[in-house]
C-alpha cells in the first residue's frame, strides 16, 4: 500500500500538494540536499523513494542503522567513478535514520555535499537541531513531515480492506467505522503502524466467513492486544510530553495535566521520573505560595516506593491535581539572582557584627560586636544589616500575591516600614 505517485501520498499536503515548492522541485528534478524530519510512519522513506523515481540521478539508498562509514565510502567511490565518466552525472544519496550517525561520522558527508558530488536526502525522527552536525545542517533544507491525520489514515485502511492486489481485499473482511477509528487513533498518526495492526487483524481472522458481520472494537482488541502509545522515553517525544505536563500544571489546568500524566504512565514511563518532576515543580513553580506543595510531592514519591504500580497511579494523580490547582509563584528563582551576585562580586566579607565570636581573640578583633538579637525586641524583629556592604538594598526575593506568599509580602512590608522608621529616627 506504499504510495506509487506523489498524488497518492497522504497527510503531507503542506509539502507536496500541487504548486508547493518541494513538489515543483521534485517534478523539475531540481532537488537539493535536504533533511526529512517527522515522526515514525509519516512517509519519510516513501517520499525519498518517490524522489528517486522523479530524478535522473543515480539513487543510492543507505541505512545509518545497518551501514557504517565503510559502506558510505563505497557509495562515494561509485559516485566519483560516475562523475569521471560523465561530468554531469549526479548521485542522490538517501540516508535513513541519519541521526544514528554521530556528529563526527556525519562529517563524512560534508565535503561531498559541498562539492556537489552527492545530493543528500536524510530522514530522521529526531530534531535535526540537536542530532545533525551544524555544518551539515546549514547545507540542507529541512522539511517537517506531520503525523497523518486520523481521517486520512481511516481512508487508507478502508482502501486496504478492499484492495485485492496490494491490500487485504481477498479476505473479504469488514470492520465497523468506530473500531477502525480506534485502531487508527492508537497508532499515533503512524501509517506503517496502522497498516501493520490491520495486517495482524487480517491474519487473525483470515478464516472468517465472507458474509460475517463487520468486526467491532472488542474483536480488534482480541487480535491486537493492548496497544502501546507513541512515546519514546529517550527521544524528542519524551521531552515534548513532559514539557506539556509541566506547562499544564503551571497554567493551572488540572484536566490537561491529568491527560499528559496518563500519556506518560500508560506508555511505560518510569513513575519515579514523574515524581521527581513533581518535586521540582513544587519548589520551582509554587514555592512559598503553598509550602504544603513540596510535602505533597515528597509524599507522592514515598507512596510510589511503597505501592508501586498500578496503585501508585493514585498518588501520582493526587499530587498532579494538587500542584495544578495550587497558587503559583516563581520566587524561588531568586536563588539564581543571588548566585549571580556571588559570581559577579566574589566572596564578599561577612559584616563584622554577623561573624561568630567563638574565641577571645575574635571578640577582641570585633567579631559579633554590635549584633542585635531579634528575640530581644518587640515582635522578634529589629532592623539590622545582614548583607555585605556592597549589596545593601539588593532584592533577590520578591513574594507574589497568591496563597501564603501574600501573607509573607504583607509581613515583609511591615518589617520594611519599621526599618525605614528607625532610619528616619537615626537621621533626626
Amino acid at each position: 500500500m506504499r504510495p506509487r505517485t506523489l498524488d497518492e501520498v497522504i497527510g503531507q499536503d503542506h509539502l507536496i500538494a500541487p504548486g508547493k515548492a518541494l513538489r515543483r522541485a521534485i517534478e523539475a528534478d531540481r532537488v537539493g540536499s535536504m533533511l526529512l524530519w517527522g515522526p515514525p510512519g509519516c512517509g519519510k522513506t516513501t517520499l525519498a523513494r518517490l524522489l528517486a523515481s522523479h530524478t535522473s540521478a543515480t539513487f543510492e539508498p543507505f541505512s545509518a542503522v545497518l551501514g557504517g562509514v565503510k559502506e558510505l565510502r563505497e557509495i562515494i567511490a561509485r559516485a566519483q567513478v560516475r562523475r569521471r565518466s560523465d561530468p554531469l552525472a549526479r548521485t542522490l544519496l538517501f540516508v535513513d535514520e541519519i541521526h544514528r550517525f554521530n556528529k563526527s561520522q556525519q562529517d563524512a558527508f560534508l565535503p561531498h555535499v559541498e562539492s556537489g558530488l552527492i545530493t543528500l536526502v536524510g530522514a530522521t525522527t529526531e530534531n535535526p537541531s540537536f542530532q545533525v552536525n551544524g555544518a551539515l545542517l546549514s547545507r540542507c533544507s529541512v522539511h517537517v513531515l506531520k503525523p497523518i491525520a486520523t481521517v486520512a489514515l481511516v481512508a487508507l485502511l478502508s482502501a486496504t480492506l478492499v484492495d485485492a492486489d496490494r491490500g487485504l481485499g481477498s479476505l473479504g473482511l469488514r470492520i465497523d467505522d468506530e473500531a477502525l477509528t480506534q485502531l487508527v487513533m492508537a497508532s499515533g498518526g503512524d501509517a506503517r503502524r496502522s497498516l501493520g495492526a490491520l495486517e495482524r487483524v487480517g491474519l487473525h481472522f483470515r478464516d472468517r466467513l465472507l458474509d460475517a458481520p463487520a468486526l467491532g472494537a472488542e474483536e480488534l482488541a482480541e487480535a491486537l492486544g493492548e496497544a502501546s502509545l507513541l512515546y519514546d522515553r529517550s527521544g524528542e517525544e519524551h521531552y515534548n510530553v513532559v514539557s506539556a505536563f509541566i506547562k499544564s500544571m503551571r497554567g493551572s489546568d488540572p484536566n490537561a495535566a491529568l491527560y499528559w500524566l496518563a500519556r506518560m504512565v500508560e506508555a511505560g514511563e518510569d513513575p519515579m521520573y514523574i515524581a521527581r518532576r513533581l518535586v521540582i515543580f513544587a519548589s520551582e513553580d509554587i514555592g512559598v505560595a503553598d509550602p504544603r506543595a513540596l510535602q505533597i510531592a515528597m509524599s507522592c514519591k514515598d507512596a510510589l516506593h511503597f505501592l508501586g504500580l498500578p496503585e501508585g497511579k493514585y498518588p501520582l494523580a493526587q499530587a498532579t491535581l494538587y500542584l495544578a490547582t495550587a497558587p503559583k509563584s516563581g520566587s524561588t528563582k531568586g536563588y539564581f539572582e543571588a548566585a549571580k551576585a556571588v559570581r559577579d562580586r566574589g566572596a564578599l566579607p561577612v559584616p563584622m557584627h554577623l561573624r561568630n565570636a567563638s574565641t577571645p581573640l575574635m571578640k577582641k578583633l570585633g567579631y559579633g560586636k554590635g549584633y542585635k538579637n531579634p528575640h530581644g525586641y518587640a515582635g522578634d524583629f529589629v532592623a539590622e544589616q545582614y548583607l555585605p556592604d556592597e549589596l545593601v538594598g539588593a532584592g533577590f526575593y520578591s513574594p507574589g500575591d497568591q496563597g501564603y506568599e501574600k501573607m509573607i509580602r504583607d509581613r515583609l512590608a511591615i518589617w520594611t516600614a519599621r526599618a525605614d522608621a528607625n532610619d528616619q529616627r537615626r537621621k533626626r
